[in-house]
């Protein structure tokens, strides 16, 4: 099927591949993505690895009823979350578009 040399070229490919992803992963951590409900009166920015930076709520939810509160902040934490999601399949995504039959690496 191959011959040792295609099969250390292989190797050599998905080692750099691998080296690639990791790379990217790791970049998304500095990668910040924001998102909002109520139309934008409360907001939410998050990296691409989930970890939240910001919340801001606009004063007049705070004389709220406290439900409402809560499930707009809920709603701002989805989409961005969607977003952060979405960010990082775009960046990996162009990383693993060569794999055939659209296998999926482990790390």
């Amino acid at each position: 099927m191959f011959n040792k040399g295609q099969l250390a070229g292989l190797m050599k490919q998905a080692q750099a591949m691998q080296d690639n992803l990791k790379k990217a992963q790791d970049e998304l951590a500095f990668i910040e993505v924001s998102g909002e409900s109520g139309g934008g009166m409360v907001k939410i920015t998050m990296t691409c690895k989930h970890v939240v930076k910001r919340v801001t709520i606009d004063p007049s939810l705070l004389t709220e009823d406290k439900d409402m509160l809560e499930d707009l902040v809920a709603a701002a934490f989805n989409a961005t979350l969607a977003r952060a999601e979405e960010t990082s399949q775009e960046k990996l995504g162009k990383l693993t578009a060569g794999l055939p039959g659209g296998m999926k690496l482990p790390f």
